[in-house]
């Protein structure tokens, strides 16, 4: 079956941009700047990005066109012990994907309610008790949400239509839907920080608590988010570079995405911060105090800036509508390329057609996504998010770097990158994979299991915690061990340096 590429550079930016560059940038990145002490958050963030998660985008790119296959055939062509990895990377993208799609959802039903502003001067409550239905705790599903069943549904047939005609038609799509939410933003970003108070929440946002870099549950979170954001260690970018095409320079295009998705996480929280602090001159509550959750803050406070633009109701209405409906499509990108590198693995496996693979696929996540559509979702989707990012992505890390950098070696990967490179990497690539990240990734993963025995997650109940959590974790790996015994892989075809 050959190979289908993304038929231009350009087409392959601007999908891996728009695939690192989505809600995780405008709902989780703030979120974790706010729970993790604000400016405290932004110097691990950074450097976790350039040490990193820019090295690591580089090795996944290089695995997927060096291979041309999807993750678990890609690294068992690297090595038959290995398929597994990539196993537990597309489990990973599979539970993501079930849960990010009904955060599109939402925005779906922040769409519509655009055109009213119908959550009018109480965000919150709107967001709480208009779309999510919220119960009272995760034993407590409550049925469906009818409003995010509904935008569940609008999302995964616009998955399906969208990519059913291949990556390349799809990438076609994505490059005229990356940049004007960017513009929005930005738009945004000066409507914001000329708010009453946003000073003082643009200083909660840049200034650091040089005490919190000692904290090991910050850089957790940083490495986590950077993680999450650049969709590097489940199976996307690996996924992602199986389409590229023999000339592309992966360092360079490796540097533009790790620092788009870096600048734009950067601008979201300008426009977060100095919204907060509008609302701490309101209120009279200090920003610190508000506590918000992570997902509650974007959907209280993107609404709250869209509700005081200058020029009334009617251009209020008119930004909000551009603003959601650019941030569904910046999402849905998102979303393309998770299910993607599910849909990709199980055509490759098993010798599926790339349309059926994806419909199945969808079919699946849309199965795992009823859970986080009932009224208790938005509780169960903070379980697994923190545990997925926070934990599986962290183990993720340690098993890829001990493979290419120990197992298999990270200098013939280098000279396979550097082949088609207008500026080579030097060795000092090879020391991150081998040295730096196995230490850095083996450190906050004991710190996260430390850290979340010893003290339960958000309060909530253990038992909830052990299903949405560590049963989570355990039957990620379980599961990516079991897959590579049900049938023999299909050996793939590396492409020659």
């Amino acid at each position: 079956m050959k190979r289908e590429t993304w038929g231009s550079r350009s087409n392959f930016i601007f999908a891996a941009v728009g695939s690192a560059v989505g809600l995780g940038n405008a709902w989780r990145f703030a979120g974790q700047v706010y729970q993790n002490g604000g400016g405290a958050f932004l110097l691990p963030y950074i450097i976790a990005i350039l040490a990193i998660g820019i090295p690591v985008l580089m090795m996944e790119l290089a695995i997927g066109k060096k291979y041309r296959l999807g993750a678990p055939s890609a690294f068992a062509a690297m090595n038959k012990k290995f398929e597994w990895i990539g196993w537990a990377g597309v489990i990973i993208a599979f539970v993501v994907a079930a849960y990010y799609s009904v955060l599109v959802a939402w925005v779906v039903n922040y769409i519509f309610a655009s055109f009213t502003m119908a959550w009018g001067g109480d965000p919150a409550g709107f967001f709480n008790n208009t779309v999510l239905n919220a119960s009272g705790s995760p034993g407590t599903l409550g049925g469906f949400s009818i409003p995010v069943l509904i935008g569940l549904i609008i999302t995964w047939v616009v998955v399906i239509l969208s990519m059913r005609k291949g990556v390349e038609k799809m990438a076609k799509l994505v490059k005229w839907i990356v940049i004007i939410p960017v513009i929005l933003l930005v738009i945004m970003c000066i409507q914001a920080v000329n708010m009453p108070g946003a000073a003082e929440g643009i200083r909660y946002y840049i200034t650091p608590d040089w005490s919190a870099l000692g904290n090991a549950d910050v850089w957790r979170a940083a490495f986590g988010q950077v993680a999450y954001s650049m969709s590097i260690l489940f199976a996307l970018m690996v996924t992602y570079g199986s389409f590229l095409d023999k000339k592309s320079d992966i360092p360079k295009d490796s540097l533009v995405i790790g620092l788009s998705d870096m600048g734009i996480s950067l601008l979201a929280g300008f426009v977060v911060f100095s919204t907060l602090g509008y609302l701490s001159f309101q209120s009279g509550i200090p920003i610190a105090d508000m506590n918000y959750q992570g997902v509650m803050l974007a959907f209280v406070t993107y609404p709250q800036a869209l509700s005081v633009f200058p020029g009334g109701h009617v251009v209020g209405v008119v930004f909000s509508l551009m603003f959601f409906f650019m941030l569904f499509a910046l999402a849905i990108d998102s979303l393309f390329s998770i299910v993607q590198a599910v849909s990709t693995a199980v055509s490759d496996k098993f010798s599926i057609r790339p349309r059926k693979a994806l419909y199945g696929t969808c079919i699946a996540c849309f199965i795992l996504a009823l859970l986080f559509a009932t009224k208790a979702g938005l509780y169960w989707l903070d379980i697994v998010d923190h545990f997925v990012n926070e934990g599986n992505l962290l183990f993720m890390g340690i098993f890829e770097a001990i493979a290419v950098g120990w197992m298999v070696g990270a200098e013939p990967l280098r000279q396979f990158i550097n082949s088609t490179a207008s500026k080579k990497i030097g060795k000092w690539w090879n020391f991150v994979i081998k040295y730096a990240c196995p230490v850095v990734f083996l450190f906050l993963a004991a710190s996260f299991l430390y850290s979340n025995i010893v003290s339960p997650y958000g309060g909530y109940d253990q038992q909830y915690l052990m299903v949405g959590g560590w049963a989570l974790i355990i039957a990620t790996f379980v599961l990516a061990l079991v897959i590579p015994r049900l049938t023999r892989k299909q050996k793939g075809t590396e492409v020659q340096p």
